[in-house]
């Protein structure tokens, strides 16, 4: 989700990455406070509660984003959209993958025009999904 914060993405399981993730959520969440988060972001205190709680699975990466952006330091909503978003792409251009070979290397988990969906933005993607894509990416590199 954040470039260079999670460097050893292809070394970890997505179940390991999605934890990571999970880690520097919760973090977020304590430094910033759960009401602030929700006032600044919009989301409902439910979903705020499950990032600090790591309960985070099947939140979207537009949930993520927004709370990260909440953080001391840290580009706001739509950056932050974008760098995760290009994580993928580049990782994919580096590792001289298409989404069909993604999605084979997935065990086709999700389908190509699915895949390249979420990639792209233009569908919503859960962090247990993009956890499974980051790291089979980053894993596949040259």
């Amino acid at each position: 989700m954040l470039r260079g914060e999670f460097p050893d993405a292809g070394e970890q399981s997505p179940e390991e990455l999605l934890t990571a993730y999970g880690t520097v959520l919760a973090e977020t969440v304590e430094t910033v406070g759960v009401e602030e988060i929700v006032a600044e972001t919009g989301l409902d205190q439910a979903t705020v509660t499950a990032f600090a709680d790591g309960d985070i699975a099947d939140r979207t990466l537009d949930e993520a984003v927004a709370v990260l952006a909440t953080g001391p330091n840290r580009p706001d909503a739509d950056a932050l959209q974008a760098e995760a978003q290009d994580i993928l792409l580049m990782g994919m251009t580096t590792a001289v993958m298409d989404v069909e070979s993604l999605a084979s290397g997935i065990d086709d988990e999700l389908e190509p025009k699915e895949i390249q969906q979420k990639i792209e933005g233009r569908y919503p993607v859960t962090l247990a999904e993009y956890a499974l894509l980051h790291s089979h990416i980053e894993g596949e590199k040259r």
